[in-house]
């Protein structure tokens, strides 16, 4: 799980530059809050990846709870930063202006340990349905689980909307569904 590189790289350059060509008077509050959060942890981590990661077996059965907090705010590498703050910066725009500053701040929070449960409700069932202990190792960090959430929420207060998915125009409610099963099968890590 120790894919992470300190300091500055092309991400994350990258990340800064799409941040300045949008312009921070344009971000709103909680949305360039949670850019600055996920930047600062991926610059001084609280703890080495495989201390924050979230899993079965750390945070249930060796009850690590902090995990559920830490796992949405720490990114395996700089790409996996970019992708997910990008993804953030459009959905939290859109939304914190839609829901205003309070609203979208709960939401995230809410979000930010809820996707954490049902990510080990899910992996418990497939430690059962599977009879396979491993799946109760896998470790997870991230935003992700977050973005996918705020992108239903998203397309509910935006319906009739058509996406694209690899070139491909999908409606607005199907896209995040295939976007996921897509993401799974290009980078199942």
């Amino acid at each position: 799980m120790e894919r992470r590189q300190r300091g500055v790289s092309a991400g994350l350059l990258l990340l800064l530059y799409q941040i300045s060509q949008v312009g921070l008077q344009n971000i709103p509050s909680v949305t360039l809050g949670v850019l600055v959060l996920n930047i600062f942890l991926f610059l001084s981590p609280l703890k080495p990846l495989s201390e924050v990661c979230l899993s079965v077996h750390e945070a249930v059965h060796r009850k690590d709870w902090q995990r559920l907090l830490l796992s949405p705010f720490h990114h395996a590498d700089d790409w996996h930063l970019y992708y997910n703050m990008l993804s953030m910066l459009w959905k939290g725009i859109m939304l914190e202006r839609k829901l205003k500053s309070i609203w979208f701040a709960y939401i995230i929070t809410v979000f930010s340990v809820l996707i954490g449960v049902v990510y080990m409700v899910l992996e418990v069932l497939l430690v059962i349905i599977l009879d396979d202990p491993s799946y109760g190792m896998n470790c997870c960090v991230g935003f992700s689980g977050v973005l996918f959430a705020l992108k239903v929420l998203n397309n509910h207060y935006n319906p009739g909307r058509v996406s694209s998915v690899f070139g491909l125009p999908i409606s607005s409610n199907y896209a995040c569904w295939v976007e996921l099963v897509a993401i799974h099968l290009i980078s199942p890590g």
